[in-house]
């Protein structure tokens, strides 16, 4: 309680109310009270340290004491004027907590963290870089060091930065509020890198809440749910070889990744790896096989192992279930060294509802609608960003620029595009509102996409982005001037339905579904496609890609080598999630390792692995297989039309016109003597064929092969081949 009578209070210049609402942690301003302030009485310093027992005021260039402040209120609030001094100094406070003093800066005595430039642009939501303001910065202020705390919270009554370093007591640094962008900002100075910390909200309705930092670029392990004071990693600047890697003409191989579950230390109770380890170990292997670009499911933090990271709470955080933030850059730069670009999968659409996340988040849903027919996912139980807010839209776009720019992430895969282009998306009449037009279309999230897209083309050009879209909507790879949404690459779910279903079916019934086969090139050139073999296609009771392969153990294996050649040669880049590569036979368990001991087991788990490996070999060294992926000259057909034989032909031509030819047999039938036209006269020999004993086949095939001038297929010249059971070569034309 207070000490003083009214009429001391008043001739100190302060004001009991204000003082009461400091020591019962409800003031919004406390900036107004704290701190060094100018008075009608003079100079007065007035400091909030609860339970302290004396505080005196020190001049920090000298270290003097000045004077001993008045303790006002017994919880804590202490004041005093500085005698002989009428110009605001520098200044130390010396603090006695019953034996222990402490020589202390104040942080009320230190001016704003952001400037107006900044609260202008955070208000307007074009700040395209707001993780360089919010969350933790190191800042040196008159000449101290220390740590600036910033956070929207647009509502909140009071918001206080709580830690290690404050014994999480949210009495002690309740922040400054910006009233022009909703942000709270303060700085604390010798604050300790590494220390976790969190907001204490004084929500819009009264009620205390205790919050994680939305910018937070660092967490604590789970299940607990700190941030951690971690900085802003340096700018990297983008080498031409990533560059080159990430164009359009380039080739792109994806090998799919979680890594929790790639690889594990059965001996020291079936640990995760480490970033370190697996720059040690993954990316080697990724190398080795010769996939140009690693695939990452989300290493956001994440509060649920079972999500895969798809539900994310720490958007500007790399999950510390592997490692610091410097542990991931240090992965990444491993990647880049051996040649290895890095995607992350990226979750802008929903967010879950833990109480430490975003969720009511000053206590009024800031980042998500209020309305649960536009702000709750009924399939996952999870909110979902209000996108027509310019706050939210920043976050989300900053972040986009904060893993390309930060880290060097050489693009973003954007998980569940569908659920964020349809208000409607998987739910009922009655439960989804319409758009200002009546239509079905978020246009919000839609405007949100062409921002993003082109924010990241912009201004991180090398930089690529892919949509996991598995409706129709229209121009998803097309520039938003042409009124696209701008993804680079849109994920063909169409083509990988079609095609798992034809090769799920037994030899002899495939003639009926040839046009499984086929049907996506009446498409292929619409989108900038990816060839999908995901994650999704192996959980939940689906099996393994091997295990979907029908027939007896040398049928299934020769299958499943037949499918990724005809993957690997079809227009579209390639994407195949880990132990795919190798035919592994159970299905994904995310807390398991993979079942690396099935390649000691027999050739046939091993051959899938070198035929994976040697793809990547002719997929690389060929240009036809890779260089024009998306304009009709890059394809013809020879054979469309065979369903009886369940047999195809196509060439692939590179931009210079130099072709390979790729002929499938989906039968267990040998066939010989089979004749397809090529475009140009001349020797051809196999540089691929899944039958080969390298991968455990028969060894059925052809050596080198001359054409004739027998016209065939709309060419002038063809050849003779014996095609394998069950396989897919690859031809070229011998120019030696």
């Amino acid at each position: 309680m207070l000490t003083l009578p009214c009429a001391e209070i008043e001739a100190a210049a302060l004001d009991a109310s204000a003082i009461e609402a400091i020591c019962s942690g409800t003031h919004d301003n406390p900036f107004a009270l704290l701190g060094m302030h100018s008075t009608t009485v003079g100079l007065q310093v007035r400091a909030w340290l609860p339970g302290a027992d004396q505080v005196s005021v020190l001049d920090a260039k000298t270290g003097r004491k000045l004077v001993e402040l008045t303790r006002f209120d017994d919880r804590g609030f202490f004041a005093g004027s500085v005698p002989r001094r009428k110009n605001p100094f520098a200044y130390r406070l010396l603090v006695r907590w019953g034996e222990h003093e402490f020589d202390l800066e104040d942080p009320y005595r230190f001016a704003p963290t952001l400037g107006e430039q900044d609260v202008w642009l955070l208000a307007e939501g074009t700040h395209l870089r707001p993780y360089e303001r919010l969350g933790t910065h190191p800042r040196t202020m008159e000449e101290v060091g220390g740590v600036a705390f910033a956070v929207w919270a647009p509502n909140a009554r009071r918001v206080s930065v709580v830690g290690d370093f404050n014994g999480w007591d949210g009495r002690r640094h309740p922040m400054r509020k910006h009233l022009g962008c909703g942000v709270w900002e303060i700085f604390l100075p010798n604050i300790p890198a590494g220390s976790n910390y969190k907001y204490e909200i004084l929500d819009a309705n009264g009620q205390i809440r205790l919050k994680s930092d939305p910018y937070g670029f660092a967490s604590e392990l789970r299940p607990s749910t700190a941030s951690k004071i971690a900085f802003l990693p340096s700018w990297v600047e983008p080498s031409e070889a990533r560059r080159s890697a990430n164009r359009f003409n380039a080739p792109v191989s994806i090998y799919e990744v979680h890594l929790g579950s790639w690889r594990r230390v059965p001996e020291e109770g079936n640990r995760w790896l480490t970033y370190r380890e697996l720059a040690e170990q993954l990316v080697p292997y990724v190398a080795d096989l010769g996939f140009t670009h690693i695939e990452l499911l989300p290493i956001n933090e994440h509060p649920f192992d079972g999500s895969w990271g798809y539900q994310p709470l720490g958007l500007y955080s790399p999950t510390s279930r592997f490692g610091t933030p410097e542990d991931f850059r240090y992965f990444v730069e491993a990647a880049h060294a051996a040649g290895v670009g890095v995607l992350l999968d990226w979750v802008p659409g929903h967010f879950p509802t833990d109480d430490h996340g975003l969720a009511t988040f000053d206590g009024t849903h800031i980042y998500e609608h209020a309305d649960p027919k536009e702000g709750f996912h009924q399939d996952w139980n999870t909110l979902i960003y209000n996108f027509g807010r310019n706050e939210v839209r920043n976050y989300l776009i900053g972040n986009a620029l904060y893993w390309v720019e930060r880290f060097g992430i050489d693009g973003l895969r954007v998980d569940a595009v569908a659920s964020m282009l349809y208000r409607d998306y998987s739910r009922r009449e009655g439960e989804w509102v319409p758009n200002q037009f009546g239509g079905r279309e978020n246009l919000e999230a839609i405007d949100f996409m062409r921002r993003m897209n082109a924010t990241v083309g912009t201004e991180r050009p090398e930089a690529m982005t892919m949509a996991e879209e598995s409706t129709a909507f229209p121009a998803v790879s097309r520039p938003p001037e042409m009124g696209g949404l701008g993804f680079h690459y849109k994920w063909n779910m169409g083509w990988m339905h079609d095609t798992l279903s034809y090769f799920q079916k037994e030899p002899i019934h495939r003639k009926h579904h040839h046009n499984q086969l086929t049907f996506g090139l009446l498409y292929a050139f619409t989108e900038n496609f990816v060839l999908p073999l995901s994650h999704d296609e192996v959980v939940h009771g689906k099996g393994s890609l091997l295990g979907k392969m029908p027939g007896d153990c040398w049928q299934q294996f020769a299958n499943l080598r037949a499918y990724y050649a005809f993957m690997w040669a079809h227009p579209g880049k390639k994407l195949v999630f880990m132990g795919g590569e190798f035919g592994q036979g159970r299905e994904w368990n995310h807390d398991s390792s993979l079942d690396w001991h099935l390649l000691a087991e027999g050739p046939w788990h091993a051959g899938v692995q070198a035929l994976v490996r040697d793809l990547n070999r002719a997929y690389k060294a060929e240009p036809a297989l890779h260089e024009i992926d998306f304009d009709p000259r890059g394809f013809q057909w020879l054979v469309a039309d065979d369903a009886e034989h369940s047999t195809l032909a196509f060439v692939r031509y590179a931009d210079n016109g130099r072709p390979v030819i790729v002929v499938c047999n989906f039968t267990p039938v040998p066939r010989h003597g089979y004749r397809i036209g090529v475009p140009d006269a001349g020797h051809y020999r196999e540089i691929l064929n899944t039958d080969s004993t390298f991968y455990a086949g028969s060894n059925t095939g052809n050596g080198g092969v001359a054409s004739e001038a027998h016209p065939l297929h709309g060419h002038a010249q063809s050849i003779t081949l014996t095609l394998p059971p069950l396989s897919v070569i690859y031809l070229a034309r011998d120019d030696g």
